[in-house]
């Protein structure tokens, strides 16, 4: 009974540990999607959002952001396929484009695990090491990562001034930023922090867990690396541009679907939708169904920048706005999702083997 007993707490331990990875992993996600969308919504008149949405809106401006969007997910599959070839992985093109389809679709309903979805596809599809395809999708993920950081530090280089008169005309909000900046204890635990990392990784170099923590991000430089080397650098990296293009403009364009929104770009420039665009790619990286709460928050708060000059522009209306935009993309990721698990499901009838 007592051999019994101890093979089987092992067992649990392990199942509870794949339960706590789960609700991690997914439930995190959705509780703070809810929790932000909640938020979101408290206090905001629906009757005037559906008004504001139904009198100012040009539909036209808002389908051609969502005719934009399906390219961003094309050109991502072209970038995916060099690096693919690059390990010998050739597959063609509109198995990629599906993949990067199905990725976002996945997302909706799961975080994150359009990824790992897409990564097993592509793997089974071309008879190819999940591993290795896995490598591949980290590697495109990070650049995605040095991407968003390039553009944040260029943008707030062009519209510091903006964010600053803002934080200004809110005393609070720029007081508490600013003796966040100047805490003597955020930087005494950001050394501390530094120090220890060092310390663990230095002293403690054969524990199962930093080397497994170092293995991984061993495994994350190596494969963002093989960019520098692979063939075809210079048409990933045009298609990075093509990407990135793509997202701005999608949003670009959005902006001219409602009047205030339109004012917006009139006075202040381009900048004003870059500062918004920024605020929306970093709210990406929170966990979230979609990016579906943050999102909405980061282009609010980004409007709320220039709102002092346009009075019309007021949360409601960016409200609006910013739940529009985000909707007609859901609805676009919704339609591709299927089409895309429809021609699958087609592909594998038609590449079904033979019984011999």
């Amino acid at each position: 009974m007592a051999e019994m007993n101890q093979s089987s707490a092992p067992q649990e331990l392990t199942k509870g540990s794949a339960w706590w990875r789960y609700i991690l992993k997914y439930g995190v996600p959705l509780v703070i999607s809810v929790g932000l969308c909640y938020l979101l919504f408290t206090g905001v008149n629906f009757t005037e959002m559906i008004d504001i949405i139904r009198n100012n809106c040009n539909y036209w401006w808002i389908l051609l952001a969502m005719f934009i969007s399906v390219f961003s997910h094309v050109f991502r599959a072209m970038r995916w396929r060099i690096q693919l070839r690059a390990i010998n992985v050739d597959a063609p093109l509109y198995v990629l484009v599906l993949s990067i389809f199905g990725t976002y679709a996945v997302n909706l309903v799961l975080p994150r695990l359009g990824e790992i979805w897409r990564t097993g596809y592509v793997a089974q599809r071309q008879n190819a090491s999940f591993t290795t395809v896995f490598g591949s999708m980290v590697a495109d993920r990070l650049a995605d990562t040095v991407t968003v950081l390039l553009l944040t530090a260029a943008t707030f280089l062009f519209a510091g001034n903006a964010l600053m008169d803002y934080l200004r005309q809110n005393p609070e909000g720029y007081e508490r930023i600013m003796a966040l900046i100047t805490s003597p204890w955020l930087w005494a635990v950001a050394v501390v922090a530094i120090i220890g990392v060092w310390v663990l990784f230095a002293k403690f170099r054969d524990n199962k867990l930093v080397k497994a923590v170092s293995g991984f991000c061993r495994g994350l430089w190596d494969g963002f690396a093989a960019i520098a080397t692979m063939p075809g650098k210079g048409r990933w990296l045009l298609l990075t541009v093509c990407i990135w293009g793509c997202y701005f403009l999608q949003l670009y364009v959005a902006f001219f679907s409602f009047p205030a929104t339109t004012e917006v770009v009139a006075r202040y420039g381009t900048i004003a939708v870059m500062v918004c665009f920024v605020f929306s790619s970093i709210s990406m990286g929170v966990p979230s169904n979609g990016g579906i709460g943050p999102w909405q928050w980061a282009i609010i708060f980004g409007l709320s920048l220039y709102s002092a000059g346009i009075p019309e522009l007021t949360k409601s209306y960016a409200t609006s706005f910013a739940n529009l935009v985000m909707g007609s993309q859901t609805l676009l990721l919704i339609i591709l999702g299927l089409i895309t698990f429809i021609a699958i499901a087609i592909d594998k009838r038609k590449n079904k083997p033979v019984k011999r």
